[in-house]
């Protein structure tokens, strides 16, 4: 606002001043930024440790998302094929399935455990669009993870 719009008293709008609500909306009721975090997200943010704040958008963050998504899929891939195929197929014939079979099981559900965790803190920290369907994917590879470690552990 210049000092001659003042010294007039001329009803010029200062230009930092949005200008008057518009209809509908009363001041009791902001409008819903798009960063705003519902109480849903708040929830996981805050059991995931992550800030509520989103922080500045890092090139490239929604690939390195998708990259540790698909290496803690790799991972529990990895789980099932030793689980599934080497341990009871091919093992015997080598003679190690008695002794290897629940801690090699057991070390590499520890690695998927941390693996879809640090994945899932990945996706939430960049506020990934598909954060949700990850989430629930994570969460039912999880159970069936802690329900195989929790057999492995007690056939030790």
């Amino acid at each position: 606002m210049t000092a001659s719009a003042t010294d007039s008293g001329s009803a010029e709008v200062p230009s930092g001043d949005p200008g008057p609500e518009p209809q509908g909306r009363t001041p009791s009721k902001p409008a819903r930024v798009a960063n705003s975090v519902g109480w849903a997200d708040k929830f996981m943010l805050s059991l995931l440790r992550l800030p509520l704040e989103q922080e500045k958008p890092v090139a490239g963050a929604e690939a390195k998302a998708r990259s540790a998504f698909q290496t803690s899929v790799a991972i529990s891939a990895v789980r099932c094929l030793i689980t599934y195929i080497f341990l009871p197929f091919i093992a015997p014939f080598i003679g190690l399935a008695a002794r290897i079979g629940e801690p090699l099981g057991i070390v590499v559900a520890l690695v998927a455990v941390v693996s879809i965790i640090a994945s899932t803190r990945r996706f939430w920290s960049t506020r990934h669009r598909t954060r949700w369907a990850y989430t629930a994917l994570g969460g039912v590879m999880l159970c069936f993870l802690v329900f195989l470690l929790a057999t492995d552990i007690s056939n030790l």
